[in-house]
């Protein structure tokens, strides 16, 4: 019996390597069906940020491999790129590794004392707890008792757009 890959880990194999050679790490790939349109969505990350133009880049980049790979067995699809986001969750490894250095923000599913919250920089990770330098002391954070880990984003000083 032979196994059949889906359209997402095909779509894997054909995108990674390419998005890798321009020098982006890949984030996610998704494959979304909705009645008869389908969309297949790239986010791509590198230090600094994603322009527009890189997403440009790598549009353009994927169009003839993933034409010629025929990921979807002739079925149109949309293809988009996109960044990951500012805000977006840390989750795997792979989102550990990215942050590490750079400051979050753990929200507690239980108060610790009256903390609901905890900002540091994110120093490393294991199965158990995640270890952050908090006023210059590092501090065990059970995974356990964290609802989300994302990047922290200080919005003070940011004023709201006059209407």
């Amino acid at each position: 019996m032979q196994y059949e890959l889906s359209i997402q880990e095909r779509a894997e194999e054909v995108i990674t390597p390419v998005v890798e050679k321009l020098g982006y790490e890949v984030v996610e790939i998704k494959y979304v069906r909705a009645g008869k349109k389908s969309t297949l969505t790239v986010f791509i990350h590198k230090k600094g940020g994603i322009t527009l133009e890189d997403c440009i880049v790598v549009n353009d980049a994927l169009d003839l491999p993933l034409e010629s790979a025929d990921i979807t067995n002739g079925a149109a699809f949309d293809l988009n790129i996109s960044s990951p986001g500012l805000d977006r969750p840390i989750v795997t490894d792979k989102d550990y590794i990215r942050n590490e250095g750079e400051e979050v923000e753990a929200i507690y599913i239980k108060p610790v004392g009256k903390d609901k919250k905890i900002v540091g920089i994110l120093l490393g990770h294991d199965d158990e707890n995640i270890k952050l330098l908090v006023r210059d002391k590092e501090t065990l954070v059970p995974k356990s008792n964290v609802k989300e880990l994302h990047p922290y984003i200080d919005m003070k000083g940011v004023k709201r757009a006059q209407i």
